[in-house]
């Protein structure tokens, strides 16, 4: 199947109407000439002067973009293979019969689990290629850095099967696949669902499980080793990024977003590996079409390295001897979905339905029985033909390449699942399905070990257990593996580079601008500064960082090769090779990918980064809530900046672009704390603490904080309220004198709105109320700690306090409590639990679609204005 096809044997098809068959032979007879006598590469030159004719002559045509359904790497360059072909198959064999085992027991016991076959089983050879010859492991004394693998997530089975055979994990682990909880009580590590850091902190290092989130993410990974190289922070050179993934998967908007930028930025250190076996969950990934085709096109268009892995070598023989080119034009024309059909019949059928197609094809399967007809391998289950395409991908250079894979889902599974519609859900098999597989792979396996799904593992001193550590110890160890162990990165004192916020002495700013103060400083920093990533999704001017551009640069892999319109300016639009901030363009899925990156560089390359991703707070957990979900899964360390954020805040933009619930949603993150600070003071102790905790105590925490576009008067912050702050609350300060006791009320604000509150709590101590008022800094924290003790207190456990939120109010003077967000009311009545007893609680908010208007008239409309805030508080104390 590898060889190159004779250029007589081309289909000719497709060309309708020849109106001058002599003239086009001649053509055809003149070109085969000149392959014969000068080369490809003259070929290929003649070729492009005449498309460039065809074009300048505007005649309406250009090239098609898919290749003949064939392997791209030939017989004859094709490499020899490395390994010991026979041990290899033997090892793969043996994953496929752990991993489908760890499955079918689970759901023996427990029906309910779930978990999946056929994935790894179409995938299994093209994962073992890579494990034996292809995947490094980060090896800091062998020099190499190692690897960045993602794994496609259904196919986790497979890799913890390896893992089992490698010794890293035992019988009892396997046992407790997807019983994450029970796990513990036996003894043994819970094995989840899918790749998932968080979960195995010290296996997976990629979560891939949400589909189109692992592409997206390997594309900004490799990116960011170009970028760490150029920066000359760390030097990723020889290493690569491998993605497995599934052909549905591309499908995904994520999965196809970056593809240009790959392909523009040069990324050949970037290699994915489309597991193409033609079916998604319910049924063909393109049933009337053929996905490979497409996703040729695609990449191809894209700008990158296409490679097609479709055949094994069982066909070689078979394209050797079709020299009508009659098997390659049944193949290119066979719809996926009747593709799905023959790999799910037998050897019969295929040769009736397929080979019985035409005579040459009849004749071509003569002297073959049914059963070679039946073991006709796809591309992507034979060893030798992965290793020639991997080979072939490692090598290229200059772009990112894509090796598209042909194969069978639930490969090997026979009735029980190859090639059906149901396959994907496949998780339990008969006994005559499994006394099958073990024939099928010649696993050695008493009818009694494989009917009652007993694991196995060959003896520590046999060839294939010699063989495994052998080529994982040549790729510098077992892969994945997730490292942590990195420098701390000390910070300066937040008195150096916030001064000015802690002591704002009633100056107007807003804190977005606050915060770029801030941000510019610590980017000078002689030991922090380096590892800042400034990362902006095309905002950068809008929150005021544009004398950054100058300060520290844009990351442009080719510097800047234009002279900018303002290079006279001091704001001047300065890209560089090394180039700090990260300018993602309109793509927020690109920049938290890039931020992603950055904020898991202490684990991913042993080097800790501080990444500051600024962008407008509705366009972050609402658009990419479950890239940031992932992003907190991987124990990422860094800041999310959501600017311009709260409903009434931005003002004129409206309905799409303000935002009410970020906080809400940043609040279902376990590890992401959020705050909505009123002040650049609280804002400076904010950034303090993260920074410590991220880059000297390395705790796996990020944070999100809210910044505003509205200028209004900055006090300083009080003395002794830092830890009130980082708690999510203080009392700010109290104003007037109640002669009644009807009279006395608690204000709690937070963000922009804090502002009003204050205006509301002058206006009452001017009609003769006693007002304490409490900036409000983290509705989260607050909750989060609040549950924390009325946790401990339900079990009985040692060391239960009074929720923080408690002790502040049960501080303050009495009457009603009144809170007032710019975010909708859920956040606020995050802490209604927690008010002390007999204390009416109130709660004010922006509830409902943003306005376009002004601040003054959005406050009002949402009744979060100092006179709606002061209504509030009268009716509290009313009893209405």
């Amino acid at each position: 199947m590898n060889a190159p096809l004779p250029l007589h044997s081309l289909n000719m098809a497709h060309i309708t109407m020849d109106a001058n068959p002599e003239e086009t032979a001649e053509w055809r007879d003149a070109f085969i000439a000149l392959v014969a006598t000068e080369g490809p590469e003259r070929a290929r030159f003649m070729l492009d002067e005449l498309a460039r004719m065809a074009r300048a002559g505007r005649i309406g045509w250009q090239p098609h973009l898919n290749t003949p359904y064939v392997n791209t790497v030939s017989v004859e360059s094709q490499p020899v293979f490395p390994g010991d072909l026979a041990v290899e198959e033997k090892l793969a064999s043996i994953m496929r019969w752990n991993a489908l085992a760890m499955v079918v027991r689970a759901n023996k016991a427990y029906g309910e689990l779930g978990g999946h076959i056929a994935s790894y089983a179409s995938a299994a050879d093209l994962f073992e290629i890579g494990f034996n010859h292809f995947f490094h492991a980060r090896n800091d004394a062998g020099g190499h850095r190692g690897d960045l693998v993602f794994f496609q997530p259904h196919s986790a089975p497979g890799v913890y099967a390896r893992a089992y055979l490698e010794g890293r994990l035992d019988e009892d682990d396997l046992a407790h696949y997807r019983q994450e909880i029970s796990a513990a009580g036996a003894g043994a590590e819970g094995l989840s669902s899918y790749p998932h850091p968080w979960l195995m902190p010290d296996f997976w290092q990629f979560p891939t499980g949400s589909m189109g989130i692992g592409p997206i993410s390997s594309i900004y990974h490799a990116r960011f080793m170009r970028y760490l190289t150029h920066r000359n922070l760390l030097d990723c050179a020889g290493r690569k990024v491998w993605g497995v993934f599934g052909d549905g998967e591309m499908d995904e908007p994520e999965s196809m977003s970056a593809l240009t930028l790959a392909a523009r930025e040069g990324l050949d250190n970037l290699v994915w590996v489309v597991n193409c076996n033609l079916q998604r969950l319910d049924g063909p990934v393109r049933g009337n079409g053929r996905v490979i085709d497409e996703l040729e096109r695609l990449f191809s268009g894209a700008g990158w390295n296409v490679i097609k892995l479709l055949w094994g070598s069982d066909w070689d023989g078979l394209f050797a001897r079709d020299l009508t080119g009659a098997l390659t034009r049944a193949l290119g024309s066979t719809v996926d979905g009747q593709m799905q059909t023959f790999a799910a019949k037998d050897g019969r059928y295929n040769r009736d339905h397929f080979f019985g197609q035409s005579p040459e094809l009849i004749a071509l399967a003569q002297g073959m029985t049914d059963e070679q007809i039946d073991r006709l391998k796809r591309g992507g289950h034979d060893l030798v033909k992965i290793y020639a395409a991997y080979a072939e991908a490692a090598k290229a250079s200059g772009k990112p390449t894509v090796i598209l894979a042909h194969t069978k889902k639930g490969y090997g599974m026979g009735s029980a699942g190859q090639g059906k519609m149901t396959t994907h859900s496949q998780k339990k098999l008969d006994e005559t399905d499994l006394i099958e597989f073990r024939n099928r792979f010649n696993l050695p396996l008493s009818d009694e070990q494989a009917t009652s799904l007993s694991f196995f593992r060959p003896a520590e001193d046999s060839a294939e257990m010699k063989y495994l550590r052998e080529r994982r110890t040549q790729l510098g160890g077992y892969l994945p593996r997730r490292l942590t162990a990195c420098e701390a990165v000390p910070v300066p004192p937040v008195e150096q580079f916030a001064q000015f916020a802690l002591k704002a002495d009633g100056k107007e700013m807003s804190t977005t601008m606050a915060f770029v103060r801030m941000l510019g400083t610590l980017l000078k920093d002689a030991q922090l500064g380096k590892r800042i990533v400034p990362i902006v999704a095309d905002e950068a001017r809008t929150f005021g960082m544009a004398n950054l551009f100058k300060q520290v640069g844009i990351y442009s892999s080719v510097g800047q090769q234009y002279a900018p319109e303002d290079i006279g300016s001091v704001l001047s639009y300065r890209e560089a090779l090394d180039g700090q901030i990260l300018e993602e363009g309109i793509s927020e899925a690109g920049a938290i990918a890039s931020w992603t990156a950055a904020a898991t560089s202490y684990s991913v390359h042993g080097l800790a980064m501080l990444p500051f991703y600024i962008y407008y707070s509705m366009f972050g957990f609402q658009r990419v809530g479950d890239a940031i979900w992932a992003a907190a899964d991987q124990r990422a360390r860094g800041f999310l900046l959501g600017a311009t954020s709260g409903r009434t805040t931005l003002g004129g933009e409206g309905l799409q672009h303000q935002d009410g619930s970020s906080h809400l949603v940043a609040a279902t993150i376990p590890n992401c704390k959020a705050y909505d600070p009123a002040f650049a003071g609280e804002l400076a102790v904010i950034l303090d603490a993260g920074m410590r905790e991220m880059m000297v105590e390395q705790k796996d925490v990020f944070y999100y904080v809210t910044l505003m576009n509205e200028n209004y008067a900055q006090p300083d912050l009080p003395e002794g309220v830092a830890d009130g702050v980082l708690r999510g609350a203080y009392r700010m300060e109290q104003v007037g004198t109640a002669e009644e006791a009807g009279r006395r009320v608690t204000l709690l604000g937070s963000g922009a709105i804090l502002t009003e509150v204050r205006k509301a709590a002058a206006v009452l101590a001017q009609e003769g109320w006693l007002v304490d008022v409490v900036s409000v800094t983290s509705w989260s924290e607050l909750a989060r700690d609040g549950v924390l003790q009325e946790t401990r207190e339900l079990n009985g456990e040692a060391g239960a306090q009074a929720p923080w939120i408690t002790e502040l109010l049960e501080r303050t003077t009495g009457g009603a409590v009144i809170a007032a967000t710019d975010y909708v009311r859920a956040v606020p009545e995050s802490v209604r639990a927690f008010i002390p007893a007999g204390r009416r609680y109130v709660t004010l908010g922006t509830d409902g679609f943003g306005r376009s208007d002004t601040r003054a008239a959005l406050r009002e409309f949402f009744s979060v204005d100092a006179q709606s805030i002061v209504r509030a508080a009268k009716a509290a104390a009313s009893g209405r």
